[in-house]
């Protein structure tokens, strides 16, 4: 009986320890540093974007959407397209700047708010079953043809229930971790009635499968400060618990916090307090006009940080969560 309560205690114990383990991993500085780039077809290149040796660097791809090149686009029910300047953000250029910086990564972001700024993309599935297969189909020919590491999720409109855009998307990200087609996956939710509820029933089913949250605080109001920026990241940090969640703003006149009002001041603190999990900025096409000046001060804030690694640095290896196989 005596041996039984020890086995016991000591199994307490080890769940206890692997849970702060993990809330301590979640909440660790990191040097990640990623950029939506493509989007706006202004020419911006790969290589015009300065990147720091000593951070993490995804550029994001902007973006693959399940929309034809009609005039007016229809949805495809999961039949992917690439949509980003792919003239200047080609295949070839992709294989050039990971060869020249090993510390880069490339994903592609998927949906986006519109189609050529002017339809919205909107989350339409005729079947589950349907539109899994054809976009596992269609994203890995052009991961492929691309040489891609990663995917976001960026859909903001939905002719879907919240459980059938989770299943989908759940679906969709098993498949392509577990046949290898991509080492990591990211969602980019932001606070909206209509948005959330998407993402929150995907995160609660299928978050252990969601590497990053690209959390869009430049969403939030024109004027945020300092303290209300700190509030919503410890909310949306809730909202997602567990996750490695980025901060981010926006060069192209977006809300939130920006680096004239804060925002650097705000990452500061949060790296004091071991938080500072990533910045991301939307996007490279906005930012070249200013010659990438806030792409300089992030990485450059992020590269003093305590802890190195994509990972954040974790002391201690995170324990990974059981894959669930989609049903």
């Amino acid at each position: 009986m005596a041996s039984s309560k020890l086995q016991v205690s000591v199994l307490v114990l080890q769940v206890l320890f692997i849970t702060s383990s993990l809330a301590q991993a979640a909440s660790a500085n990191s040097k990640l540093f990623r950029e939506y780039i493509g989007a706006e077809g202004k020419n911006v290149t790969f290589s015009d974007v300065p990147v720091d040796p000593e951070v993490d660097f995804h550029f994001i791809l902007s973006f693959a959407i399940d929309y034809t090149n009609s005039s007016p686009p229809e949805p495809t029910n999961g039949f992917f397209n690439v949509f980003w300047d792919s003239e200047n953000l080609n295949p070839s250029r992709v294989s050039s700047i990971k060869a020249e910086n090993p510390n880069v990564k490339v994903a592609m972001s998927l949906a986006g708010d519109s189609v050529d700024g002017h339809h919205y993309v909107f989350f339409n599935a005729t079947t589950i079953d349907s539109w899994v297969t054809n976009a596992i189909d269609s994203i890995t020919n052009i991961v492929r043809e691309y040489n891609l590491d990663g995917i976001d999720i960026d859909y903001e409109h939905f002719n879907a229930d919240p459980d059938t855009f989770a299943e989908c998307i759940g679906q969709l990200l098993y498949n392509l971790k577990q046949n290898g087609i991509v080492s990591f996956t990211s969602i980019a939710p932001y606070e909206d009635d209509s948005i959330q509820p998407h993402y929150l029933a995907l995160w609660r089913k299928y978050g252990h499968l969601i590497d990053y949250v690209n959390f869009q605080f430049y969403a939030y109001d024109n004027g945020t400060t300092i303290s209300q920026f700190l509030g919503y990241f410890e909310t949306q940090s809730s909202n997602y618990n567990g996750s490695t969640i980025l901060v981010s703003f926006g060069t192209d006149g977006s809300g939130g916090l920006s680096p004239e009002n804060g925002f650097f001041e705000a990452c500061s603190m949060l790296k004091d307090d071991d938080k500072l999990q990533g910045i991301f900025i939307w996007s490279a096409d906005d930012s070249k006009v200013a010659d990438f000046r806030y792409e300089k001060q992030s990485q450059a804030l992020l590269a003093n940080t305590t802890s190195g690694g994509e990972n954040g640095g974790n002391a201690i290896p995170m324990i990974p969560s059981p894959m669930k196989v989609p049903v």
